[in-house]
């Protein structure tokens, strides 16, 4: 058995998909690189097969029909033979220092009296064209260089959630919780850090600059634009979203920090719902911005009402043309400040 699997979501990924690759090979024999090529029209499939050939022990290649990024990280995990499993998006990359440091860490945790669900470590966002990079970290947040549970994680700030490129899960976790990302769906990303988390009982947080998340491009899924354009996907990963919280109401009752935290990460997501519904200008998008927050209400009351007489839903609720400016311009300040998108 390997270590660790990692997944390469690949879709016409030809012009980036090699300094992934590239950074991932140090992983030596440890690590299994799988890389799923989502119905390709350019040459990904054709470099992927070449580093299969290249490194057989190491790279393997799964060709499939276009599915989406959900389908290609479901095929990822149904394939994965590791004891833990990391996507890394094709196209960003990983610290060599970090990762070495990381599979380290996993071999002394592995074959333990306490079983490791999740190990969590720090992502930089290499924004184009800015000198200085953001650095998601979780000092003051999580315990450092120790196992723990929910119990012990302190509060989460805004902009310092839990994402995809934060962490590597245990596969098993993974398989045996059911989960199923929906194909054809962007921001289905949310949904992999979202829904394992009621399963997992023990963490690890290393303070290491391990996953370079890369945005700049005009085409990513995280440009306004973009996500105005996919908005009905947005929303429907936002409506999962809400339909798994309260689906876990009861395990969630007696799980007050991990209550909070997937809260507080739904705040989040329905207000960027909100904002890009906002930002659009659209009547069309208005009318779908209401219906999300009655679909919320419909859903569970006590869930709407802390989404939204929080700060964030107060925020994007504000009434009349007026107050959807001042939403809009507080959200471009917060993107200023935070470094996304």
């Amino acid at each position: 058995m390997k270590l660790l699997s990692i997944t390469i979501p690949c879709y016409n990924s030809e012009k980036y998909m090699r300094k992934c690759i590239e950074s991932l090979l140090p992983g030596g024999e440890d690590v299994e690189i799988l890389i799923v090529d989502d119905g390709s029209t350019d040459g990904t499939a054709a470099i992927a097969d070449e580093y299969a050939e290249k490194y057989p022990s190491v790279v393997r290649v799964i060709h499939k029909e276009n599915g989406g990024h959900g389908s290609a990280v479901n095929t990822g995990i149904e394939n994965a033979s590791g004891l833990y499993f990391k996507v890394v998006d094709s196209d960003d990359w990983v610290s060599d220092t970090a990762y070495r440091e990381i599979l380290d860490k996993l071999t002394q945790l592995t074959g333990g009296e306490e079983v490791l669900d999740m190990l969590i470590a720090n992502y930089v966002y290499e924004k184009e064209g800015e000198k200085r990079k953001k650095v998601i970290r979780y000092h003051h947040v999580l315990p450092e260089d120790e196992l723990f549970s929910w119990n012990d994680v302190h509060r989460f700030h805004k902009g310092q959630y839990i994402l995809m490129h934060s962490v590597i899960f245990r596969t098993r976790l993974l398989k045996d919780c059911g989960l199923k990302l929906p194909e054809h769906t962007f921001y289905v990303d949310n949904l992999f850090v979202f829904e394992p988390l009621p399963f997992v009982k023990k963490m690890y947080y290393m303070d290491v600059n391990f996953y370079r998340y890369y945005i700049g491009r005009a085409d990513q899924s995280v440009n306004e634009q973009v996500m105005i354009g996919r908005i009905d996907q947005q929303i429907k990963v936002n409506k999962i979203m809400v339909d798994y919280v309260v689906s876990k109401k009861q395990f969630l009752a007696t799980h007050k920090k991990l209550r909070n935290y997937m809260l507080n990460y739904l705040d989040i997501i329905t207000t960027v719902s909100s904002i890009m519904l906002i930002y659009s200008g659209t009547e069309e998008n208005l009318e779908k911005k209401n219906e999300l927050w009655k679909y919320i209400k419909q859903k569970d009351p006590m869930v709407f009402f802390r989404l939204r007489y929080g700060l964030l839903g107060s925020y994007t609720n504000l009434p009349g043309k007026g107050g959807r400016k001042i939403s809009v311009e507080g959200y471009k300040l917060c993107q200023r400040f935070f470094k996304f998108n």
